[in-house]
């Protein structure tokens, strides 16, 4: 499972990234988890809004941010 987080860097987007991490860990699941910043990459998704989860290549999420119980309810369908 590949997990990509987009954001450019703000508090929400790090606070996204470290609970995607949370839930992965509670989960026990092995799973790539990418940071991407680049403005162009994040607009390949047709996101507007950040921070952003993709899993698997499908926007799960974006324009704010999701919690741990969230994510693992997001990874899990």
């Amino acid at each position: 499972m590949k997990i990509e987080v987009l954001g450019t860097g703000c508090p929400k987007c790090i606070t996204t990234e470290k609970n995607v991490r949370v839930a992965v860990n509670e989960l026990g699941i092995e799973a790539e988890i990418c940071k991407v910043t680049d403005i162009n990459e994040i607009m390949e998704y047709d996101v507007m809004l950040t921070p952003a989860i993709v899993i698997d290549g499908v926007v799960k999420a974006s324009g704010k941010v999701p919690s741990v119980a969230q994510i693992k309810s997001l990874i899990a369908k």
